[in-house]
Formats: structure tokens, sequence, C-alpha cells
């Protein structure tokens, strides 16, 4: 691609502007699809489906779960199946990062041997000037 910046710009407005359209138009026909199906909202798991004209159509439903680890741990207590946390959760430690930049050196500079860190994509937000 030989654009000057300017010009990356509209085009890079241009192409967000079609994928959000895209993205909108593809969850309209997906919500119909879903009303013709009569797949219920609270699908957790797989369904699949053949049209008349052939088309196999597979739905798969998730329920999104979030488990507040200290109501958790507490409940475990107090009916003494601690034990169990292990296997039934994953425990999944993240930085917490404005503690991390406050924190010492000397607590944290030890702790960088068990941290990954590995580019991520950046992030663009482009808007077009008055």
């Amino acid at each position: 691609m030989n654009l000057d910046l300017d010009t990356a710009c509209a085009e890079w407005l241009e192409a967000k502007n079609a994928e959000k359209e895209a993205i909108e138009r593809r969850r309209l026909v997906e919500d119909h699809i879903s009303n013709l199906l009569g797949v219920p909202e609270t699908l957790d798991g797989t369904e699949t489906t053949t049209t008349d004209g052939g088309h196999k159509i597979k739905v798969v439903g998730r329920l999104n779960r979030k488990v507040d680890a200290e109501q958790i741990q507490e409940i475990a207590a107090e009916y003494g199946i601690e034990n169990s946390l292990h296997t039934l959760f994953r425990w999944k430690p993240e930085i917490n990062m404005k503690a991390w930049k406050a924190a010492s050196p000397s607590i944290t500079k030890p702790l960088l041997g068990g941290i990954v860190t590995t580019p991520g994509r950046a992030s663009f937000t482009i808007e077009k000037g008055e």
C-alpha cells in the first residue's frame, strides 16, 4: 500500500465503518435465524440443524459466569469443602498494574521470573478532524 497518512486514515475510517455495519447486519441475521429455529436464550451447548435447502446450521450457546472469589472461598470454608476449590475453579492471578508500579522494586524484581510479557496488537482510534 502506498498511501499518504491522511489517505490511510480516511481508508481506515471507511474500513472500520464497513466492518461495523457488516457486524451489525450479521448479528441481526443471526438473531432472526435464532428466532426461526426457536433457540432458547439460555442455550448452553450446541444445537445443529439442517435446512430443507441443505444449509447446516450449528448454534453454540454460552452462558457467561462470573465468580466472586472471596464469596466462593467463604462458602467453601463454611461447608468445609475448601479442598474442592482447586478442581472446580481456575485461580487466575492477574497483575494489578497500578499497585505493581507503586511497589518497591525489591518486591517486584524477584517476581519478574514468573511473568511472561508479550506484545499485543496496537489498537487505533481515528476521528475525522473538523
